[in-house]
């Protein structure tokens, strides 16, 4: 499993949206966002880059943790 630090995600949109991104990429993920701490977790046979490339190219700022 994959965490990453989404420090502007701030609602269920961006919830929404980052999840998105994500099922684009690998439409099997299950992921896991917290509004509270910021913090999404995927499990994806997708690779971490790839995932938080995904994210970023939704436009969100995306650190791995």
């Amino acid at each position: 499993m994959a965490i990453f630090r989404v420090s502007d995600m701030t609602c269920s949109g961006c919830v929404r949206a980052i999840t998105g991104a994500v099922h684009d990429l690998d439409a099997g993920a299950t992921v896991e966002a917290d509004l509270d701490t910021k913090l999404v977790k995927v499990a994806s046979t997708a690779p971490a880059k790839a995932l938080a490339d995904a994210m970023r190219d939704a436009g969100f700022t995306v650190e791995q943790n």
